[in-house]
């Protein structure tokens, strides 16, 4: 059986015209004689609003009830979507995540999917329906409702993909492709034709919205292809897939950037085993999410300094977790707002010597100071003042030149 998975954002599917239109892309790849299976997103907002509406309830609002809530989202946008293929004469219906069911495990708002039953759907594929399935959610085994996270529709359809082993995965969204860098901030930005896993991973993580981190992990670990591709425009879109599919000459890949950053700067740490683990542990109990990491050398054997960055909006938090951990001892507490990481992404740069080189170069020849360095085998990550963002992606893309691409 040939299987094809489609799954559209919630800005393909925002309005009842995007809607519409959603519906005829599902037909064309039906035409084709594969075997469709649909996931869809809520329609844009509509998640939003019901997080504001849960805040207006309660600031402690019960994870286990925001994942019946959250989930209500998805059902509207499935039921349009069937209806709207129903009026055109084919045989559809929309499946909630404890309908197929999809089993998942791990916290509410953050679970992952672990198995997935599907003789009913398979059962439905071979009497010629079309399936729309709720992204973003499944059950786990208390029959509750979980959600996989903000962005868990991508997750949704590369599980979907895998246990139904599926020929293809496209991910319908607003935009062509993967870009060499935002579009919206720099216009000069080209989309990549081919992608591998880790690189996507990289600028994912990295602050690019294209898809979901833990859905390319994913993806990566069951060697599923994906096609990123906008459901309003015909062009062709970017595949991601492994390093050896691709022929690429490229050093750099792409550049990711982040926008609401904070640096945090401890002065006067104790040096000894253990105080890291001491200030970084509460923080992770507070799903405080810890990025760059630097610690300076201790000069006297007895103190040294630790910087690190995290969200602006868990500043407050971070800062009151730290003031109140009586396990760690530190002379002055530093921090500041608005700085940005800008990373430069390429499996080329395994192989090939100079591009941190380059890359802090062109900083300086902008007059950009560096504050925080972080690299890996295939990204290197700077934390530079958010004004000079901009500045700096321009540099950036100029000098890997990712403005050419072939």
């Amino acid at each position: 059986m040939k299987i094809v998975v489609l799954k559209f954002g919630g800005t393909s599917v925002g309005t009842i015209k995007k809607i519409k239109r959603v519906a005829d892309i599902i037909v064309k790849h039906k035409k084709k004689n594969d075997k469709v299976i649909v996931i869809s997103s809520a329609m844009s907002g509509v998640t939003n609003e019901l997080i504001k509406k849960s805040f207006e309830i309660s600031d402690s609002f019960s994870d286990v009830e925001h994942d019946v809530l959250v989930s209500s989202g998805e059902q509207v946008a499935c039921s349009l979507i069937a209806g709207r293929l129903i009026h055109k004469g084919y045989k559809s219906r929309s499946w909630l995540s404890w309908q197929v069911p999809i089993i998942t495990k791990g916290d509410h708002k953050n679970s992952r999917i672990k198995q997935i039953n599907k003789k009913k759907i398979i059962k439905y594929l071979k009497e010629g329906g079309i399936p729309i399935i709720t992204g973003f959610q499944g059950v786990n085994n208390e029959n509750r409702i979980t959600s996989l996270g903000r962005g868990g529709s991508d997750a949704s359809a590369i599980m979907i993909a895998k246990f139904f082993k599926a020929r293809k995965c496209i991910i319908y969204t607003d935009v062509e492709g993967v870009y060499t860098t935002d579009p919206n901030k720099l216009k000069k930005a080209k989309k990549i034709k081919e992608i591998s896993y880790e690189e996507m991973l990289e600028m994912a993580s990295l602050g690019a919205k294209v898809m979901q981190p833990v859905s390319i992990q994913d993806a990566r670990l069951n060697r599923i292809d994906i096609e990123v591709k906008s459901s309003f425009t015909k062009k062709p879109g970017t595949l991601i897939t492994k390093r050896s599919n691709i022929i690429n000459n490229k050093i750099v890949t792409g550049i990711s950037s982040t926008q609401n950053d904070s640096k945090i700067t401890l002065i006067g740490v104790k040096d000894k085993p253990g105080v890291a683990a001491a200030i970084f542990k509460p923080l992770s109990k507070n799903s405080i999410n810890v990025d760059m990491v630097v610690q300076n050398i201790s000069a006297n054997g007895k103190e040294t300094d630790l910087t690190f960055t995290i969200k602006t909006e868990d500043l407050k938090k971070t800062k009151k977790i730290i003031n109140e951990n009586n396990n760690i001892k530190f002379r002055k507490l530093l921090f500041k707002k608005d700085v940005s990481k800008i990373s430069v992404i390429g499996v080329g740069m395994i192989a090939t010597p100079g591009v941190t080189f380059r890359m802090f170069q062109t900083l300086a020849n902008k007059k950009i100071n560096i504050q925080v360095i972080s690299t890996s085998e295939i990204k290197i990550s700077v934390l530079i003042d958010k004004k000079n963002i901009k500045k700096a992606l321009i540099a950036l893309h100029k000098e890997f030149k990712l403005h050419i691409q072939k």
